[in-house]
């Protein structure tokens, strides 16, 4: 919700919101809400603005206590707040403080926890804090913004290559158990393979175009493409045009087979990413060869 409107108190009836707050014995007394003057609707136009500024706050009271975490014992401060920045929208020195409070927000719910996740690392919050406004105060008596950046960026790629070194391991390990598996045939290359069904018609050359249908999944069971999901479920490329480890088993197939492919990392993406696979996966396939054009 990218703005909400003030819900206005009916001053008349002697409702205030501060009184609501003191009515709760385990809160602080709140100063009251300042008086506002009676409102007076002497036209149409007066009167939709009234409407559309009372109607603009469904849902508010829910989004306040949900997603901002607003204690409704402290809505007086919330009315506070609320008009302050109304009133001083224009002020310069207002608005740096309310970016100081909207980027400490941000720096606390996402920069720290992001960083913590990144390295792997249960960093100390007030350090962190402190050498995020040391950037902003200029000061460099411990870093300067390179010598930070070098130190952090060192330690972020050992953690890195820590992950891809441990992932891999784990990659080489399950083909190493899988290949052990009734059934499953491993080739010179390293490809392993299953049939599920065996065809009888023809085998594709590399230069040949196959259509087939397959699901693609890595060990942890994501898939991460799946021809079965979309319509037509089939679709087509030259043998030659996927990756190695399709390439070499897609000559081995007769039309009408259906396999499942354990493909190692060296005849698939390798070090790098794509899309959902991480670098060094182990890939998995379901593959049905429909046919093939010359």
């Amino acid at each position: 919700m990218k703005k909400y409107m003030l819900i206005l108190v009916a001053v008349a009836l002697g409702m205030s919101l501060s009184a609501s707050a003191a009515g709760k014995k385990d809160k602080k007394a709140k100063e009251p809400v300042k008086e506002q003057t009676a409102v007076q609707l002497n036209s149409e136009l007066d009167s939709l603005s009234y409407a559309v500024g009372r109607s603009a706050t469904m849902g508010l009271m829910t989004y306040l206590q949900q997603q901002l975490h607003v204690d409704t014992a402290y809505m007086a401060d919330f009315l506070k707040g609320y008009m302050e920045t109304i009133n001083r929208s224009d002020d310069p020195q207002y608005t740096a403080q309310m970016a100081g409070y909207q980027i400490a927000m941000m720096a606390k719910e996402r920069i720290f926890p992001s960083s913590v996740k990144e390295l792997n690392k249960e960093l100390d919050k007030d350090l962190f804090h402190k050498g995020f406004l040391s950037a902003l105060e200029k000061d460099n008596s411990i870093f300067n913004d390179s010598t930070a950046r070098v130190f952090y960026e060192v330690r972020l790629k050992a953690v890195k290559e820590a992950e891809a070194a441990a992932y891999k391991k784990e990659n080489t390990e399950w083909l190493a158990e899988n290949a052990k598996k009734e059934g499953v045939v491993t080739l010179p290359s390293g490809l392993q393979y299953k049939v599920v069904t065996m065809g009888e018609g023809e085998k594709p050359q590399a230069t040949d175009k196959v259509t087939v249908k397959y699901e693609g999944k890595m060990i942890d069971g994501t898939v991460f493409d799946s021809s079965y999901r979309r319509n037509p479920q089939t679709t087509s490329f030259r043998c030659d045009q996927v990756i190695k480890g399709w390439t070499e088993a897609l000559q081995l197939m007769p039309v009408g087979s259906k396999w499942e492919l354990y493909i190692p990392e060296n005849l698939a993406y390798g070090e790098r990413q794509a899309g959902q696979i991480k670098p060094f996966s182990t890939l998995i396939f379901t593959v049905e060869l429909e046919g093939i054009e010359k």
